[in-house]
């Protein structure tokens, strides 16, 4: 299953902390905010794959900022799903009404959370459900731990394979050192943010036997970012 990116926006502490550990231990990898505001802040740096939205928010509600998120074009495809412990007839159209894809009342079995966001993600155009991740003439194959440009095989170490899958299912996305260690290292292992550049290093000069270092870009004072664009015919 690719790495998904789920943005939990929840203001309450021990439900935000529930989900975290609910979506981890089904393999996603999760950032987590309290407020709109800060949910926005991390849009402006990165795309996840989708959000996990509380209606209840401070200042800004989730229906309120779900529905200014749909009237721009970037996030018109983005899957949201609502959580909120209103379940009248009433409630759930004007949750439906302001752009999300799914709902769910809150108290809600964890399974069925994942069951849920699991399907959300299998309806999203952009998302297919296939052990290849295919960029250009990249073809990264997660069930025989094969990464292959054109028709060579190109040997990577295990970090190295993980690191290539991030970029290759988050194409054209910036991300910043501590982001791409939570998301490839893990949020439970301590690792300093240096590591991060000595493997996009050995990555590069492995890519550039074949042409495509460049395939790693360099975003000055923020981070990385993957892009196949260049080599697109």
């Amino acid at each position: 299953m690719p790495n998904f990116i789920i943005l939990v926006v929840e203001d309450e502490d021990a439900i935000r902390e529930m989900l975290i550990v609910v979506l981890e231990q089904a393999g996603f990898t999760v950032q987590a905010v309290a407020t709109a505001e800060e949910a926005q802040h991390f849009l402006n740096d990165a795309l996840p794959d989708l959000i996990l939205l509380d209606w209840m928010l401070p200042n800004v509600s989730g229906v309120e900022w779900a529905r200014r998120l749909r009237k721009e074009s970037i996030y018109q495809e983005l899957p949201i799903i609502l959580l909120t412990a209103r379940g009248e007839e009433e409630d759930k159209i004007r949750g439906f009404s302001s752009g999300v894809d799914d709902y769910m009342t809150k108290p809600f079995s964890p399974r069925e959370l994942v069951a849920r966001l699991r399907a959300v993600l299998r309806r999203s155009s952009k998302h297919q459900w296939s052990p290849q991740v295919i960029a250009g003439d990249l073809v990264l194959d997660t069930e025989q731990h094969r990464l292959t440009i054109g028709e060579q095989n190109v040997v990577v170490s295990p970090t190295e394979f993980r690191l290539m899958q991030f970029f290759m299912t988050h194409p054209d996305k910036v991300f910043n050192r501590t982001q791409l260690l939570d998301q490839v290292w893990g949020r439970s292992v301590y690792i300093e943010e240096r590591t991060v550049d000595v493997h996009i290093r050995r990555l590069r000069k492995i890519l550039e036997t074949y042409g495509r270092e460049d395939l790693v870009q360099t975003v000055r004072g923020f981070g990385y970012r993957f892009s196949v664009t260049k080599h697109l015919s």
